[in-house]
C-alpha cells in the first residue's frame, strides 16, 4: 500500500468518527495550548524583570577602572584612543564617562542660587545610547545645552540649612548663569558663562541617594578651561596670605588642557545583560581592569530557568492527560475497524503497513490539537499582555512598568511544545496499532474482535 493510499484510507476513517475526532484533538489543543501559556509566563516575566528592570546599567554596565601596566607601559590613564577601542568591542552600546569639574561656579537661575555639589563633563549621545533617565526634559544637543541633578533644587530655611527638595523641572528652558573663577596676576576673579537647562535627571531609585550635580558636554568644558588654563577647570587651593609669584607656580602645577583628555569613571555599556561576561574577559584580555555584577545576573537567570522548566513540565502533564483521549479513539477505531485490517491482511497487507496506518492517524491527531493549540495560545497571550495591565491599574491602582510583558513566546517553545503533543499522540496510538497488526485474520472477517 502506497503513503497516498494509506493517507486517504486514514482521512475517510477520521470522517466517519468527526464528533470523537473533533473531542480528541480539541482536548490535545487544549492541553499543548495550557504548556505554551504556562511556560509563556516564564519567559515573560524574565524578559521584563532581566531586560527592562535589572536590564538597566546596573547590570549591564562594566566599570573600567585602569589599565594593566605590564601591558601599556606603565601609562594607566584612559585616553580617547582607550575610549575608541572599547566602543569597537562587539556587543558593545555605548562608553560613557564622568569628567569632574575641578570648581563649583555658583550657578544661578533668575537669581536663586542652585545648589548642587558638583559638576561634570559627560558625552551626551553616548549617555543617551545608554539609557540616560530624564524625569523631564530631553538631552542637550547644542554646546550651551546642559542637564541638572534631580535633587538640585533646596528650599532653604532661615538659618541657611536646606529643608525641602522643590521641583527641578520648573527651571527647564531657563538660562543658568555659571560664574567660571580663574586666578589673574595672583587675583580671582570670576566669569559667566550661559546655558540653557534642557533637561532634568530621573529620580534615583535609592532614596539615600541625591543627585545634585550639573552634566554639561565636551564644549563647555573647553570654555571653562580656556578661562581657567588649566584642564578640567581645576584651581589651585590657596592659602590665605599667598603671593601672586606662589600662586602662579600653583597654577603652572596644574595640568594644562589637552587634545589627548585623560578620563576616569568609564563605563562600557553592553547591548544586552547576557553580553556582560564575554565582553568583561575581551577587557580583561586586552589589558582593562574592569568590574560587572555578570555573576549575580548569572543567579537570577538560574532561578528563571528553573521556573520555566518546572512550568514546561506541568504543562506536559496536561498534554499527558489529554493523550488519554487519543489512546480512547485510537482503541475504539481498531475495534471499529477489525473487518477493514482482517481484509488487508488477506490480501497480504503487512504488518508494519498496519501499524504505520494507525500511528499516522495518531501523528495527525497530535499535529492538529498542536496547531489549534499553538494558535490559541498565541492569542492567549497577545489578549494576557494588552489586558492586564489595563486590569491591573483600574482594580488595583498600580501602574505597571512601560513595555512590561506577562507572557513572551519564543520560536523553540511553540516547537518545543508540538514536539511533546506529537510525540505523546504517537506514543498514545503505539498500543492500539501494535494490536491492530495481532487481529486474527478469520475472527476479523467474521466481526468476532
Amino acid at each position: 500500500m502506497k503513503l497516498g493510499d494509506q493517507f486517504r484510507f486514514v482521512r475517510q476513517n477520521m470522517k466517519k468518527n468527526k464528533t470523537r475526532l473533533f473531542m480528541t484533538v480539541l482536548a490535545t489543543a487544549m492541553g499543548c495550548a495550557f504548556l505554551i501559556v504556562l511556560a509563556s509566563v516564564g519567559f515573560g516575566l524574565q524578559k521584563s524583570i532581566v531586560d527592562n528592570i535589572v536590564g538597566d546599567r546596573l547590570v549591564t554596565g562594566i566599570d573600567i577602572y585602569s589599565k594593566d601596566p605590564s601591558k601599556f607601559k606603565d601609562d594607566v590613564q584612559l585616553y580617547d584612543a582607550d575610549i575608541k577601542e572599547l566602543g569597537e568591542i562587539p556587543n558593545v552600546k555605548a562608553v560613557t564617562y564622568r569628567n569632574f569639574i575641578g570648581q563649583w561656579m555658583d550657578p544661578a537661575i533668575d537669581g536663586e542660587t542652585v545648589s548642587g555639589d558638583r559638576t561634570y563633563q559627560v558625552d551626551f549621545q553616548a549617555e543617551k545610547r545608554a539609557g540616560f533617565g530624564l524625569s523631564a526634559g530631553r538631552m542637550p544637543q547644542k554646546e550651551n545645552e546642559i542637564l541638572l541633578g534631580y535633587n538640585i533644587r533646596q528650599q532653604i530655611n532661615d538659618q541657611g540649612v536646606p529643608s525641602e527638595y522643590l521641583d527641578a523641572a520648573e527651571w527647564l528652558n531657563k538660562t543658568i548663569m555659571l560664574n567660571v573663577g580663574y586666578y589673574e596676576d595672583g587675583e580671582l576673579k570670576k566669569k559667566p558663562i550661559e546655558a540653557v537647562v534642557v533637561g532634568i535627571s530621573e529620580k534615583p531609585t535609592k532614596e539615600w541617594r541625591l543627585d545634585q550635580s550639573l552634566y554639561v558636554g565636551v564644549d563647555l568644558l573647553k570654555q571653562i578651561e580656556s578661562i581657567t588654563g588649566t584642564q578640567g577647570g581645576e584651581l589651585p587651593y590657596v592659602e590665605e596670605g599667598s603671593t601672586p609669584e606662589q600662586i602662579e607656580e600653583l597654577l603652572k602645577s596644574l595640568p594644562a588642557p589637552s587634545e589627548n583628555r585623560s578620563y576616569n569613571q568609564i563605563q562600557v555599556i553592553a547591548g544586552h545583560a547576557n553580553d556582560v561576561k564575554g565582553i568583561s574577559e575581551v577587557l580583561r584580555e586586552k589589558g582593562y581592569y574592569n568590574h560587572s555584577i555578570a555573576d549575580e545576573l548569572k543567579q537570577v537567570n538560574l532561578m528563571f530557568l528553573i521556573m520555566k522548566i518546572g512550568l514546561v513540565f506541568v504543562g506536559t502533564i496536561a498534554v499527558i492527560i489529554a493523550s488519554i483521549g487519543i489512546f480512547n479513539t485510537m482503541t475504539m477505531a481498531v475495534t471499529e475497524r477489525a473487518q477493514d485490517i482482517g481484509i488487508m491482511k488477506a490480501i497480504g497487507a503487512h504488518p508494519s503497513v498496519i501499524r504505520k496506518i494507525f500511528l499516522l492517524e495518531s501523528a495527525l491527531i497530535g499535529i492538529m490539537g498542536a496547531v489549534i493549540g499553538t494558535i490559541v495560545s498565541y492569542g492567549i497571550s497577545a489578549a494576557v499582555n494588552a489586558g492586564l495591565p489595563v486590569l491591573i491599574q483600574t482594580f488595583m491602582e498600580e501602574k505597571v512598568p512601560e513595555g512590561f510583558l506577562f507572557s513572551v513566546i519564543p520560536p523553540y517553545l511553540t516547537a518545543l511544545a508540538c514536539a511533546i503533543a506529537l510525540g505523546v499522540a504517537m506514543l498514545s496510538g503505539y498500543r492500539p496499532a501494535l494490536r491492530a497488526t495481532r487481529i486474527d485474520v478469520l475472527r476479523a472477517l467474521r466481526r468476532d474482535v
